[in-house]
């Protein structure tokens, strides 16, 4: 046993599970995800709304989707920033543990972690962090989401989509407005605490995946540390 190999294991990590990460096949993984996601596409042209959730079934519970997720979250600017469970998956064998975790069955969510923003204007936002089993459960979700809201999105609607930038944004304003008979005005509109206010009873009713699990991250609530009282508090989430 080599001396990574005895560190692990006085951890509680397995060399073996650290050693099937590493030899994952990312680009044959990928391939494989992308095909499902382009079925789920295909579907949601054809309208085949049955076979769309037999589809993002078959992803969620795949290996490949499970390990693209748990990649996906531990490769962010937020991998080293730990929810209420206070881990972060940083090595092989606790990726590879984490991607084992994630069954539907046995899947409880954790209540988000408060933290504070300073904002430009002096203010703070606030900032709720998920612990990373829940961040995981919700990037799996979006690999079988996304195929959905991209066939049905507005063609000229840029924020928060895969592959589009503020460039993109830009570009499709000047050739808007560069014609003769050009609009004349722009609305700039920001609506106050939108995701604050959503309505829970419309996102079950409309939102296309597993309704158990969505109403498990709607109900979580959040947990706020002061640390100048030494307390915890927990909240629930509005709406």
């Amino acid at each position: 046993m080599t001396a990574i190999d005895a560190k692990a294991t006085k951890a509680g990590a397995s060399p073996r599970a650290a050693q099937m990460w590493d030899q994952a096949n990312w680009s044959h993984i990928e391939a494989t995800v992308k095909r499902l996601q382009a079925r789920i596409a295909k579907a949601t042209r054809e309208g085949r709304w049955g076979k769309v959730k037999a589809l993002q079934r078959l992803l969620t519970r795949s290996h490949g989707g499970k390990m693209l997720a748990v990649k996906r979250v531990t490769e962010n600017r937020g991998k080293r920033t730990p929810g209420v469970d206070g881990e972060v998956w940083s090595t092989p064998a606790a990726k590879w543990k984490g991607m084992a975790s994630l069954q539907h069955r046995s899947y409880h969510t954790m209540p988000l972690r408060r933290v504070y923003i300073p904002k430009s204007n002096g203010k703070k936002r606030p900032l709720g962090i998920p612990s990373m089993r829940c961040r995981a459960m919700q990037a799996l979700w979006k690999l079988a989401l996304e195929p959905v809201a991209e066939t049905l999105a507005d063609p000229n609607s840029y924020g928060f989509r895969p592959e589009r930038s503020t460039a993109d944004a830009i570009a499709q304003c000047f050739i808007t407005l560069a014609k003769r008979a050009s609009p004349m005005w722009i609305l700039e509109g920001d609506i106050r605490g939108c995701f604050d206010n959503f309505s829970h009873s419309w996102l079950l009713k409309h939102i296309p995946m597993d309704k158990e699990i969505l109403r498990k991250w709607l109900q979580r609530g959040v947990v706020e540390i002061r640390a100048q009282q030494g307390s915890t508090q927990h909240y629930p989430l509005c709406g």
